[in-house]
């Protein structure tokens, strides 16, 4: 019998949660998969791959369908730090003269931006007896495949967003509210109250990079914010 080879394990804090969980890094038979999704450019077939590598190399019980996306896109890129090193070479266009060059990411130096937000952050007063605890958007909630417009996939995400209504003394817990129903109550919405929810909700945090190269060909100095795991994916 051919011998298995020890991985190595290490320990990652979910950045929603504070949460310690205990990964390894991904393997040949991990990677794989990932090369055939994206070789297929198709983001849904990509982020099922995604969603399988994490569930697959973490050790304890998450469901990554109920994390954030800025989680899973964290957890993702830890993952892949430790599973083929610290750096990854993607390749940019030079903003003045377009050349292509490629450019080393060191993924240690990952950020989070947006994440020092307070609870009372995601609390909405639409009225003077009507109130809603919003929460980030989870993998489970990019799930809108009802959808067809701009539009509707925004009032969908601010619904599925919606955790709790507060009406008077009344609360009412959306896990328990058909989502039709809450949909239709963000449509009565007047556009400055759906604004406010709205407002909340572009302050998602995300994970975030500061690249800089300075091009080889004409040399100008060029810098971005990475954001997003498509960015890491050039």
């Amino acid at each position: 019998m051919l011998p298995k080879l020890a991985t190595p394990k290490y320990d990652m804090i979910v950045p929603s949660t504070g949460k310690t969980i205990t990964y390894r890094p991904y393997v040949v038979k991990e990677e794989k998969l990932l090369l055939i999704a994206m070789e297929s450019q198709d983001e849904k077939q990509i982020e099922k791959a995604i969603t399988t590598v994490i569930e697959t190399c973490i050790d304890d019980d998450v469901k990554v369908k109920n994390l954030t996306s800025f989680d899973v896109e964290f957890i993702f890129l830890t993952l892949r730090a430790k599973s083929v090193g610290e750096g990854i070479k993607l390749n940019f266009k030079c903003g003045e003269c377009e050349e292509r060059n490629e450019v080393k990411i060191d993924l240690d130096k990952l950020k989070i931006a947006n994440n020092d937000f307070d609870s009372k952050d995601l609390q909405v007063k639409l009225s003077d007896n009507i109130m809603v605890d919003l929460h980030w958007p989870t993998m489970s909630d990019r799930d809108l495949d009802e959808v067809t417009t701009g539009t509707e996939s925004l009032i969908h995400t601010v619904a599925k967003s919606i955790g709790t209504l507060y009406h008077g003394e009344d609360i009412h817990t959306m896990k328990d509210v058909e989502h039709k129903e809450i949909v239709d109550f963000v449509e009565s919405l007047s556009s400055e109250q759906f604004t406010k929810m709205m407002q909340v909700l572009v302050k998602t945090p995300y994970i975030s990079y500061d690249m800089e190269f300075t091009c080889s060909s004409c040399g100008e100095k060029n810098e971005r914010e990475l954001r997003g795991l498509s960015d890491f994916f050039q």
